[in-house]
């Protein structure tokens, strides 16, 4: 994840000062949530094959390949028409594999997942259109902070890894690890709401076409990164229940 503005990675605040306003062929609301239910297609598509082969090497493929591709997105905004389908394609094998090994272990865990993410999705995209969730600048910066801090941490814990050293209780099925999942699903959950308000911006001061896929591709970022915070939520809730 690159880039910490609007809370997701990809849909910062500043992304819209540098672009031209287009007065007909521009970003609509209506467009965006059509790119995005494709790319959420192709990510379950791709998620299939890496479900059913169990393949290690597409799994690491697309891990790697997200990443790169992310990150160039990220930064070439008006290569998003090109690059969210392959995107999504690359994050659904890596979603196919990991969830593969989630429900080798805590069988059931895959579709419990699965059905919390998109009922998060609605709700609070109900939410936020029915304006029970207003999108205030300081809700912005807590969202933003918080966020930024995950990613810090999960850096840190990732490069004392490699030294054999890991951070105690937080990836546990204790309490004190059960909480912190809790907390990062959260903070990931209102990211949602920093991305509806960023795509109903774009749409309202009339941003370039291409700005539907980058907004789509933004969108899918912090679901990908939602559905992932719930497996390891899940996992630690089971794990403890398992050895009770």
């Amino acid at each position: 994840m690159a880039i910490f503005r609007s809370g997701n990675p990809a849909l910062s605040d500043a992304t819209f000062k540098s672009l031209p306003r287009v007065a007909g062929d521009a970003m609509t609301l209506q467009g965006t949530v059509n790119k995005t239910g494709l790319a959420l297609l192709v990510v379950v598509a791709a998620a299939a094959i890496t479900w059913n082969t169990g393949n290690p090497l597409l799994t690491w493929g697309g891990v790697i390949g997200g990443l790169v591709l992310g990150l160039v997105t990220a930064f070439k905004k008006e290569w998003a028409p090109y690059t969210t389908l392959p995107y999504a394609f690359l994050e659904g094998l890596f979603l196919g594999g990991v969830s593969r090994i989630y429900e080798q272990k805590f069988q059931g865990i895959v579709p419990l997942a699965v059905g919390i993410t998109l009922g998060v999705l609605a709700a609070l995209l109900a939410a936020y259109s029915s304006r029970l969730i207003r999108v205030s600048e300081n809700f912005r910066l807590g969202v933003v902070a918080a966020t930024g801090g995950i990613a810090i941490f999960y850096v840190v814990s990732m490069v004392l890894g490699f030294f054999g050293i890991r951070i105690p209780y937080i990836h546990e099925s204790g309490p004190i690890g059960i909480i912190f999942s809790l907390v990062v699903v959260a903070i990931a959950s209102m990211n949602l709401v920093l991305d509806f308000d960023f795509i109903e911006r774009g749409s309202a001061v009339g941003a370039p076409k291409y700005m539907e896929w980058y907004g789509a591709f933004g969108l899918l970022v912090t679901l990908v990164w939602l559905y992932l915070e719930i497996l390891r939520l899940l996992s630690k809730i089971m794990g403890k229940g398992s050895r009770s």
